[in-house]
């Protein structure tokens, strides 16, 4: 079977999320459109994406509408003009936005938990926590079907009230290239939203306890950078942070390093991952990972065979397992190998796409007779 899918992310597209953009070009059978409320500066939003409500006052008015209500006239018309088979959203905010078009308009909805929106945001208090829930509740009964990114998400999906037989495990996956040379510049490397879950902040405390003065290079921005760069300079580490920066000097980046390290932890909100693609982009680059037994980590890096994990939230045991590596180049290596393999038999972005693609067809509506 094959069709046309909408991609809905309501902010199109944020620098951090370079796999919804390319989960959608992998597709082969099925034609993607991407489709935002409003379109986001960065660098993986594309001219070619659909903005449902325009920068005027008209469009501001009618996007405030639909968060309020979750009805939007502006939102059915472009489901109208663009007559997509399923919709496809990611995040289950954004699955609650577009859930009442798609549902007045007949059409299926899909939509992928990240990490996030089921674990920090239904823990809010107040009223915003309340609404959020029942609209989390809203969009589980709409869905035709929950894709979760780990079996940690799944779990909490189910636990806030999601049909388990409606909720699947599916991995987004990463293309794999080929495995660039490069001259190692840099003995770890941390791409990421500089946000407390990302334990960025373990890793500084680490890096003070090791000799040598190993090179760190920070690949992103969030509201913690300023904190983090004042941290690492008073601590005195060899540590450059770059801010964000496009798909390919993250490739370079990974060409140029020795060590992948992904610290991450549960925030003191809750906040947690789902499973981080940038461990799988350093796994396809034979990278090893260091990082922590955190949510969906462990699908990923298998400890002592494609890298090494720590307790989250434990600097010195993290420094332990950074000081391993950093003074064995021959296990960094072998590891690397492993992972590169690792992620090839399981997390190959085509055979994740090609699986992605049943589901599709799984629940696509029947073609009129």
């Amino acid at each position: 079977m094959s069709g046309s899918v909408l991609i809905w992310r309501s902010s199109m597209l944020p620098a951090s999320e370079t796999f919804v953009r390319a989960q959608g070009l992998a597709l082969t059978s099925w034609q993607p459109t991407f489709c935002g409320a409003v379109k986001v500066d960065s660098p993986v939003a594309a001219d070619s994406d659909v903005i449902a409500f325009p920068e005027t006052a008209v469009g501001r008015r009618a996007l405030v509408a639909l968060k309020l209500t979750g009805r939007s006239a502006l939102l059915r018309a472009t489901l109208r003009r663009l007559r997509p088979d399923l919709v496809h959203a990611h995040f289950a905010g954004d699955g609650w936005l577009i859930s009442g078009a798609a549902a007045e308009a007949g059409i299926p909805l899909i939509v992928t938990i990240h990490g996030y929106d089921v674990t920090r945001l239904p823990r809010e208090s107040g009223p915003r926590g309340v609404r959020y829930r029942r609209h989390l509740r809203t969009v589980f009964a709409r869905a035709s079907l929950i894709i979760a990114v780990s079996g940690f998400i799944r779990d909490k999906a189910v636990e806030l009230g999601a049909d388990p037989a409606k909720v699947r495990v599916h991995h987004t996956g990463v293309a794999l290239a080929a495995v660039e040379s490069a001259v190692k510049q840099w003995d770890l490397l941390f791409v990421g939203r500089l946000v407390e879950k990302k334990g960025v902040d373990d890793l500084l405390t680490a890096m003070s306890s090791l000799d040598g003065k190993p090179r760190l290079l920070v690949l992103g921005g969030g509201p913690l950078e300023d904190a983090l760069r004042r941290r690492a300079a008073e601590l005195r580490l060899d540590a450059t942070f770059l801010g964000p920066q496009p798909p390919a000097v993250v490739r370079r980046s990974l060409a140029e390093s020795r060590i992948f390290v992904a610290p991450s932890k549960t925030a003191a909100d809750g906040d947690s991952e789902g499973l981080p693609t940038t461990i799988l982009e350093a796994a396809s680059s034979g990278l090893p990972t260091v990082s922590t037994w955190h949510s969906g980590i462990p699908e990923a890096v298998r400890h002592n065979e494609t890298g090494l994990l720590s307790p989250e939230g434990a600097p010195v045991a993290l420094a332990a397992n950074l000081r391993r590596l950093l003074a064995d180049p021959e296990l960094c290596a072998s590891l690397g190998a492993s992972a590169r393999s690792f992620v090839a038999e399981h997390f190959d972005l085509r055979r994740q796409t090609a699986e992605l693609e049943k589901i599709y067809d799984s629940v696509a509506r029947p073609a009129p007779c």
